[in-house]
């Protein structure tokens, strides 16, 4: 089983009676309500938890991007991951992604994709979502009736630029280049391990299947919801007489662990209805434009993860509902061992993608569930897999071949002729524990 600690990055201070007071945190959330200042603290507080994700002995370290909003503060998903690619050792970085159709020319995406594998020794897991319609659709004005045929073609585009060994030329419907030559190339060859993020859309099996990606479900709604969309997956594996193996298939799970059940309620459920009240508050016209969403998802009756239709399913909704209903696996280090392990199997499911910071929660009570799972339920999952290759991880240099970071004198450093006095690491430290 491998466990990828993921990072949404949400605006902490939305304000009190933020659903009623205005339409939606994305696309035209007002731009008064953030400060740079506490986005400042928020980006490192973020980097210091991925970080330590890192030592905890998490695999992966997930970021993602979203455009215009207090969901995620990730419009460059790439920026993060560079941060990290020199703050880390162990962990694969898992960018879910770029969303490839918005960049003119893709290959920016392979381009800077490449720069990821390399700095970081090979550890670059490379996502390729097609985006929600609030960002592709309204933030950056895509139409949604060719959106995906711009996502296929994009796809092909950046994989060939990888795998090429010369110069070529690219004519497609949407991009057209004289030169395609790309310095520098991923580190792992042919190419760093696909992974597509999907909400649902039908085809997205298909394609996964089609060209041996993992597919990467992101739901709100929780595993058991979930369930319907999984069987879908592994149903069309079958009939195109895939391996059905766990590892092809990725889960993002709200997880909260506290000493006991009830303690577990009292910490977290203030968070938990902040994030599904305000992080999913999205107006229905931004949700699902026309033409985003396919005729054939429509006809199945998998629903959007936000708008009205997902609102209303979580309207009225206790602590005890969401737990009962599986959105989130929340409890003492017994209770989710044991609920995670039913929820991955019923799943058939090899990579979680857990969230354990959840809307407002503090640095502090981050760290505090971060090491429960890290020491009391990770080490019991680990083996429950045991007849299965991981073919979708990544494939890193041998710790000797990798360069190691100089190291910096914290006290001071000489610049101009002058001595100039840096930040200490207890002030390091102490900044990170606020």
């Amino acid at each position: 089983m491998k466990f990828t600690w993921f990072h949404l990055m949400p605006y902490r201070y939305l304000p009190d009676g933020f659903k009623d007071k205005y339409r939606s945190v994305w696309v035209d959330i007002p731009r008064n309500l953030y400060d740079p200042k506490i986005g400042h603290r928020l980006y490192n507080d973020y980097l210091d938890q991925l970080e330590l994700a890192d030592r905890l002995g998490f695999d992966g370290l997930g970021v993602n991007e979203h455009h215009q909003n207090g969901y995620g503060l990730m419009p460059s998903p790439n920026i993060m991951a560079a941060a990290m690619a020199r703050r880390t050792r162990n962990a694969a970085l898992v960018v879910l992604g770029n969303s490839i159709a918005l960049y003119n020319p893709p290959v920016r995406v392979a381009e800077e994709f490449a720069m990821l594998d390399v700095i970081s020794g090979g550890r670059l897991v490379a996502g390729f979502p097609v985006g929600t319609s609030m960002d592709v659709n309204f933030c950056y004005g895509e139409v949604p009736a060719t959106i995906r045929e711009k996502y296929y073609e994009a796809h092909d585009l950046i994989l060939r630029a990888w795998k090429e060994p010369d110069v070529f030329a690219f004519n497609g419907k949407y991009t057209k280049l004289r030169y395609v030559n790309l310095w520098p190339k991923p580190l792992q060859q042919p190419h760093p391990p696909i992974w597509i993020p999907g909400g649902g859309s039908i085809e997205t099996w298909d394609f996964c299947a089609d060209h041996g990606h993992q597919y990467s479900f992101l739901s709100y709604f929780g595993y058991k919801a979930g369930k319907k969309v999984a069987d879908g997956y592994w149903k069309v594996m079958a009939k195109k007489g895939k391996e059905l193996n766990p590892y092809s298939l990725g889960f993002a799970q709200v997880i909260a662990v506290a000493n006991t059940d009830k303690e577990a309620e009292e910490l977290y459920a203030p968070h938990m209805d902040y994030f599904y009240s305000r992080c999913l508050h999205v107006y229905n016209g931004f949700a699902d434009a026309p033409g985003y969403r396919t005729p054939s998802t429509i006809r199945a009756g998998i629903v959007a993860q936000v708008g009205k239709e997902a609102s209303l399913r979580r309207e009225g909704l206790t602590w005890k509902d969401f737990v009962d209903e599986g959105y989130i696996i929340a409890g003492s280090p017994k209770t989710v061992r044991e609920r995670l392990t039913e929820a991955m199997k019923s799943l058939n499911c090899g990579h979680l993608m857990m969230l354990q910071q959840i809307g407002s929660m503090p640095p502090e009570l981050v760290r505090m569930g971060m090491e429960l799972f890290a020491r009391e339920v990770m080490p019991h999952m680990r083996g429950l897999w045991p007849n299965f290759q991981d073919k979708w991880s990544p494939n890193p240099l041998p710790e000797p071949e990798r360069a190691m970071p100089a190291p910096i004198d914290l006290r001071r450093v000489e610049t101009n002729g002058k001595t100039v006095h840096a930040a200490s690491p207890a002030a390091h430290e102490s900044r990170s524990a606020k």
